[in-house]
């Protein structure tokens, strides 16, 4: 009997773990059709940026500023809703039309870093058909008169907001540059989060220094960046169960999948292996995982999910081992 790999993430029945995370792949109704052809569980839109509205709004009436300073704060205001709905008009579009032709869960995913009136759209992609949202909180903290847990409480200010203006099960999709993140998901389950992503993949920078500018540095995820999302699945999955968890990150195989689940992972989130190897990669990947599974008698995913978290003392110990120089002691 072929094993099942169904699975529940945030509520939601998946025919397999593999879920499609944000990006260019996830921006059309149509690309989303292939990649549910191509056996995706479900998909992550493409996210709507609060940031990149604020930024366009900012050059552009800064343009405008040196001609005319006194209507500035105006002009930034109407700028700000003009692009702001047309983005919002735009991305309830592609809501409706990717659940017009896709029968797996469609999420909306909403990548912001402050607490406005961004919150607000949780209703209009509720009412425009997405499954639920995901919210991508990517920020850094650099200011010297910060306080200590002021970074986690605007995760739940943003998460509490969102919950009173939607019935959709909310995903927060966390980054790891984090004290503890067993506390700050304990926090979001205990405050109405559906499930949790370990972890979004931040912006890394680089400098051409023929140029002495900044520019972008790799984009795309390789294996090796696995190892830090696996290390907090297992411990996150340890030690709050309740919720449920996808990894993101350095997911390039099929074992890697399989990882994922054993750490305590409910589903995983790809995006660099379809941009590598097209939605061909999901059929490939998800054949591996079912002939594991047959392979050590587990008949069903759910089966080996957490095998290997923290809650076994073993493991624990391993996940939280922090020294390094010992596993070089036989390295040449």
């Amino acid at each position: 009997m072929t094993p099942s790999l169904k699975t529940i993430f945030a509520g939601l029945e998946l025919r397999n773990p593999v879920i499609i995370g944000s990006s260019g792949r996830s921006s059309k109704a149509d690309l989303n059709k292939r990649l549910e052809d191509g056996g995706a569980g479900a998909i992550v839109l493409k996210s709507l940026f609060e940031e990149n509205i604020v930024r366009r709004t900012a050059h552009l009436t800064d343009i405008s500023h040196a001609s005319t300073p006194s209507a500035h704060s105006e002009q930034a205001d109407y700028l700000q809703g003009y692009m702001r709905d047309e983005a919002l008009r735009e991305y309830l579009d592609l809501i409706r039309k990717s659940k017009q032709l896709c029968t797996i869960p469609i999420i909306a995913s909403i990548n912001c870093f402050s607490l406005g009136e961004w919150v607000e759209f949780a209703h209009e992609v509720e009412s425009a058909g997405a499954d639920a949202i995901e919210l991508n909180i990517m920020s850094i903290r650099t200011a010297k008169e910060y306080h200590h847990g002021d970074f986690e409480r605007h995760h739940i200010e943003i998460l509490s907001a969102v919950n009173e203006r939607t019935r959709l099960p909310v995903i927060v999709k966390i980054g790891a540059n984090l004290t503890n993140p067993v506390a700050l998901v304990e926090r979001l389950y205990a405050h109405g989060a559906a499930a949790v992503v370990l972890f979004n993949r931040m912006y890394q920078p680089d400098i051409n220094i023929e140029r002495m500018e900044y520019t972008s540095g790799w984009v795309l995820s390789n294996e090796s960046d696995i190892a830090t999302p696996l290390r907090w699945c297992g411990i996150v999955s340890g030690a709050v169960p309740q919720i449920d968890i996808a990894l993101s990150g350095g997911v390039h195989s099929g074992a890697a999948i399989v990882k994922a689940l054993l750490a305590g992972a409910s589903a995983v989130e790809v995006c660099s292996a379809i941009y590598r190897h097209g939605e061909e990669w999901i059929a490939s990947a998800l054949s591996f995982v079912g002939q594991w599974l047959e392979a050590h008698g587990y008949r069903t995913l759910l089966d080996a999910r957490g095998l290997m978290c923290a809650r076994d003392l073993e493991y624990a110990e391993m996940l939280e081992r922090v020294q390094f120089l010992r596993y070089f002691e036989n390295f040449s």
